[in-house]
């Protein structure tokens, strides 16, 4: 899924930005929005009737929330939450650092661009969107299996280590998204496996946070779990993707102290 920002100055509806983005986006594919309320439930509650759902809860954050988003939607709309690490579209009198886009008015925004931009960066992808993708295969009927692996940012190699606060992952534009996607189609291939998902995050991610997806759906589980191993593996072994780790004491790229 595509995220994308939406700021707007005081003296324009958020609304105003939001119906004609909607409208673009909604003719490429599905799009989910999320924006500010004043929840005070007490409970998480789910309101389900004929024509759609509502929920309110505690203990989900913007970009949390962007991520279940995630799961079953082509686009993912933030509005007015300028502090999110997403690209942010500004329109009107707005303050926040490098927007993605400008517009003076809602009638200025250049609504195609608004897609190129949003296509531009860094999908969102979690492990429910990947496992949505594997069983949506035409093949599904035919699976008996999915096994799924997770990387994510480990606090200690052991116990006596200097705590990593983050890693931080850079990759090799263009030449790192067609490596996976050969892995990917090369991984397939194998007798009795029918689809395979992989994403890697890019850029800093915190301690406990995931880094690593590889779903694999296939006839049966020995077929799944080996070309899962085969597949991080692959990653790790293959893929142009380049790592930074911040402890308590020191900052420095995994890759230069390894040769």
């Amino acid at each position: 899924m595509y995220p994308l920002g939406i700021v707007t100055g005081p003296e324009t509806s958020p609304d105003s930005v939001l119906e004609p983005v909607l409208d673009r986006l909604e003719a490429e594919g599905s799009v989910g929005v999320v924006r500010p309320g004043d929840p005070t439930a007490e409970r998480t509650v789910y309101e389900v009737g004929e024509d759609g759902w509502a929920a309110q809860g505690e203990g989900l954050d913007a970009e949390s929330a962007l991520s279940t988003v995630a799961t079953a939607h082509d686009y993912g709309l933030l509005v007015d939450f300028p502090d999110a690490a997403v690209p942010q579209i500004a329109v009107g009198a707005v303050d926040i650092e490098e927007p993605a886009m400008v517009a003076e008015s809602p009638q200025a925004l250049d609504l195609d661009a608004v897609v190129s931009t949003a296509e531009a960066g860094e999908p969102i992808e979690t492990l429910d969107s990947l496992i949505a993708r594997v069983k949506a295969s035409p093949k599904a009927e035919l699976s008996g299996a999915i096994a799924t692996f997770t990387g994510r940012v480990r606090a200690k190699e052991d116990p006596d280590d200097d705590p990593t606060e983050s890693l931080t992952f850079e990759k090799y534009e263009g030449v790192a998204e067609t490596r996976m996607a050969e892995i990917e189609a090369e991984l397939t291939d194998r007798d009795g496996v029918y689809e395979v998902a992989m994403h890697h995050r890019v850029g800093r991610i915190e301690r406990g946070e995931d880094i690593v997806f590889v779903v694999v759906l296939a006839g049966h589980r020995d077929q799944a779990f080996e070309a899962v191993e085969a597949g991080i593996n692959r990653i790790k072994d293959e893929v142009p993707i380049f790592k930074k780790e911040t402890t308590v004491a020191e900052e420095f790229w995994v890759h230069e102290r390894e040769h």
